[in-house]
């Protein structure tokens, strides 16, 4: 058995520091470093993106060219993201402030290291996060069973990844139900059973019902994210007049798209 790299975000606005991390973490085979960025709104689409595990944040990004000035607003930003599975986040920081550090632990951080310390350094760091980690095992034998279970959680991976980048997170009734949908078209391809009369079958909801919960939470994307998220994601032509898609075209969109990653 071997355990899989831990992904890591570095939000980071010292070259120095940058190097340092980046020379501590090729030469580790814990760690698999996912995007390092000085600027907490690019970080933000990196954690929708690339999911990793961990982050390790910077509180002052003075030299940030394109972000906020410091990570408050990132912790922030990151909380309203409601992800499935939230990263551990490690604070770095010149400052020492206890009511800093207390309002960064209310926030979510597991740990806050001070910079300054003498005993501070960037693989101490990793190796917090190495400790903190939930380890996932990869087995060296699997069976067929084994394997399709994989194979199935692989795409249910995609389709909550997708539908997340865009706004759609698990608190949402209507998640399910999409989640659902796109799962049983793909696995499904000449099933006499509509989409609707399967979901209607599994949740015992009346089609209605259904169809509703999908379509306030298209809704609530395109009302909540950012412009260019959308664009980006979703790339079929919208109906000028309505401004969204329909819950059978965004289910079709989504069953299409991610056959085509896995």
């Amino acid at each position: 058995m071997e355990y899989k790299p831990m992904k890591i975000l570095i939000i980071e606005d010292d070259i120095n520091d940058c190097n340092k991390f980046m020379e501590c973490i090729k030469n580790r085979k814990d760690i698999e470093l996912v995007a390092i960025t000085d600027s907490d709104i690019d970080a933000l689409r990196y954690v929708k993106t690339k999911r990793p595990e961990g982050i390790a944040l910077d509180l002052e990004l003075n030299n940030s060219k394109s972000g906020n000035t410091d990570s408050f607003e990132f912790l922030s930003n990151l909380k309203k993201l409601k992800l499935e599975e939230e990263p551990i986040v490690i604070v770095t920081t010149h400052v020492n402030s206890k009511r800093t550090y207390e309002l960064l632990h209310r926030m979510g951080v597991e740990l806050i290291f001070y910079k300054d310390h003498p005993k501070y350094s960037c693989n101490h760091v990793l190796n917090q996060f190495i400790n903190l980690r939930k380890n996932p095992i990869i087995s060296e034998e699997k069976t067929i069973e084994e394997l399709f279970q994989d194979n199935r959680e692989k795409i249910s991976y995609i389709i909550n990844q997708e539908l997340e980048i865009i706004g759609i997170n698990p608190k949402m009734k209507g998640k399910a139900y999409i989640h659902d949908a796109i799962l049983y078209l793909i696995e499904n391809e000449n099933s006499d059973l509509s989409v609707i009369q399967y979901l209607t079958k599994i949740y015992k909801k009346s089609a209605t019902t259904i169809t509703n919960g999908i379509q306030n939470a298209i809704i609530h994307a395109w009302r909540v994210s950012a412009v260019e998220d959308l664009l980006k994601n979703y790339t079929a032509i919208i109906n000028h007049e309505t401004g969204i898609p329909t819950p059978m075209e965004f289910i079709y969109y989504y069953r299409d798209k991610i056959k085509k990653l896995i």
